[in-house]
Parts: C-alpha cells; structure tokens; sequence
C-alpha cells in the first residue's frame, strides 16, 4: 500500500512516522516550510512508547509522487478546501480518503469533490502538542486509530491495520465507524462547547454552583440530536461521557479552547455549528448548544474584524462603565 499523508503536524507526524519506522511506503505532502524543517531535523517524536528519528519522504506538491493507495488527511476542518486541493493529483478512482477530522460535515464534502474514490471514516484519540522547531511530543500512553467504509465491506480495511501492527499504534478497523464517529462528535461538541463557553478546564467548570449541571445539559442535548439520527451513544459510552466532563480536578480542554486561547482560527462552524444546525433541522430545542455556537461565532466575528483593522492605538477603546 502505498500512504500519502497530508500533513507532519501532531497527527499525520506521529502515525506517519510510526508507519515510515515499520517500512510501510509512505510520502507526507507538506508546504514547503515544512519540507524544509524535515530536511534540516528529520521527523522527530518523543513518546514514552518510544521516540522516533526518520528523515521520511516528504513532498510539497502531491504531483510528485505516483496515485496513492490511501490517502489521509490531517487538516483542520476549515483548511479543507485547499486540502482536498492539494491531494488532487494523488487521487484515482481506487484511492481510499481517510480524513482524521472531528465532526461530520466534512465527509460530504470530500464525497462531493472525489464522487469515484472511497471515502472512509476516520477518526484519531491521541495526545499530542508539538515545538515551534517541530519536534512533536506525545503526552501519554493513548495513541489510538480508527478507520473504516461506511456503509459497505472493504478488505482493504484489514490490510491498512496490518500496516500498523508492528508499531504501537492501537489501530483498528471498524465495522461501526459511523457510530464511532458520531459518539466522538456528541462528546467532543459538548467538552469544546462548555469550555469555550466558561472559559475554563472540565475541573474548573464543575467546581462552580451550576456547573457540572450545565455541562451535562449540554452532552444531552448533543446526544439527543445524535439518537434522531439513529445513533445514540450506547449507555455505557454516554456514562464514560458523563464521568470525563464531571471529573473533579481536570485540567482537560478542548484543542478549540486552546485556539481560543491563542487568537487562532476555530473549527467552531464544523462542530458546534453543524450540530446546532442538524438539532434545528429536527425542531429540536437546543438552548445551550445555540449559545455556545453564538459565543464562538462572536469570537471569530471580532477576530476577523480586528485582523483587518488596523493597530490600535492605546485609549482608542471605547468602555461603558
């Protein structure tokens, strides 16, 4: 199988090299300032699985190398469309798209652009941050894959997990990768909902009068959109949900609170605006869900309109007091 990765960031970076480290045929497609990186330092992660130090093959245009076999995207949702781009040239009508993206929405729209090549779920459980000199850092223990078709049998399934069964990647095929994705989309829209909203990690949250409280409101009413669509987290994956957004002490944030954190672009449409639109779709009631969306489209309207004015200078703020 030949593996065409879309990115050497945290994810593509750390189960790239784990798959170039077992001598599975795989290029990365990177911009260019990347391809440089790689070439000055190699890939490189540190893991307590243990570290990683290939040189790989990397390429800045996806024309470069032959039709892939599989190709997997580990792009942001709103960097898709120059994604989907990028990968073009790499596409055949036997490729499989193995998109790692949070959320739903953009299964549809790689389906849209490829209609001939297979489409599969993906989704990634793994902790990861990396250095401004790109040394990617694997936090703990998890390091988790999940891939498969949807809808229909594919051996190829098989085929792509043997790829990962010398490496520590718990990679695994999936004969219910709908459902899998749709339990990951109900808890992370909750934990990246409820932690924008407040501001604050999951213990901080709960430790507050309400809190714990608001947080489950939230988680149900994401779950409930989830089961008019047929698939319900099963109760004891919506009991894991509870006990992960209700832990005492957490110091857990969602990645989307992080971007916040920094004044960085969200996937807040992709995920909290794409299931607030499926519960209105229904008629579904969904007060909170429609509140944190609003508190994140607020945050990217005033990023926007402060990225296109320009420097302020010190008293040109207005405040009502």
């Amino acid at each position: 199988m030949r593996l065409l990765i879309l990115g050497a960031g945290g994810i593509g970076g750390y189960f790239g090299g784990r798959l170039v480290e077992s001598g599975a045929d795989v290029t990365f497609l990177v911009r260019e300032a990347k391809a440089a990186q790689l070439r000055r330092a190699d890939l490189i992660v540190e893991s307590p699985l243990g570290d990683i130090r290939t040189s790989g093959v990397a390429v800045t245009n996806a024309a470069a190398c032959p039709p892939s076999d599989v190709v997997i995207l580990t792009c942001k949702a709103y960097d898709l469309p120059t994604a989907l781009d990028a990968i073009a040239p790499a596409v055949h009508p036997a490729t499989i798209i193995v998109p790692l993206l949070n959320g739903l929405a953009h299964l549809d729209v790689i389906s849209e652009r490829f209609p001939a090549a297979a489409v599969w779920g993906g989704l990634a459980h793994l902790g990861v941050t990396m250095t401004s000199d790109g040394v990617i850092h694997h936090l703990n223990s998890l390091n988790t894959l999940m891939f498969g078709p949807r809808g229909t049998v594919d051996e190829r399934a098989a085929a792509l997990a043997a790829l990962f069964a010398s490496t520590p990647v718990e990679a695994r095929a999936s004969e219910r990768i709908e459902q899998d994705l749709w339990d990951k989309f109900v808890f992370v829209t909750a934990l990246a909902g409820m932690t924008c909203l407040m501001r604050a990690s999951v213990g901080t949250i709960v430790a507050v009068p309400g809190g714990e409280r608001l947080m489950l409101q939230l988680l149900a009413e994401c779950s409930s959109v989830a089961e008019a669509h047929g698939h319900a987290p099963n109760p004891e994956q919506l009991e894991r949900y509870r006990d992960q957004l209700t832990q005492r002490r957490s110091s857990s944030k969602a990645s989307m609170l992080l971007d916040v954190e920094r004044g960085s672009r969200t996937e807040g449409e992709h995920l909290l605006g794409d299931m607030l639109a499926r519960a209105k779709r229904l008629g579904f009631e969904a007060p909170l869900l429609e509140i944190a969306a609003a508190h994140i489209r607020a945050y990217e309207h005033t990023r926007e309109h402060q990225a296109s004015q320009p420097t302020a200078k010190e008293g040109d703020h207005a405040a009502v007091l």
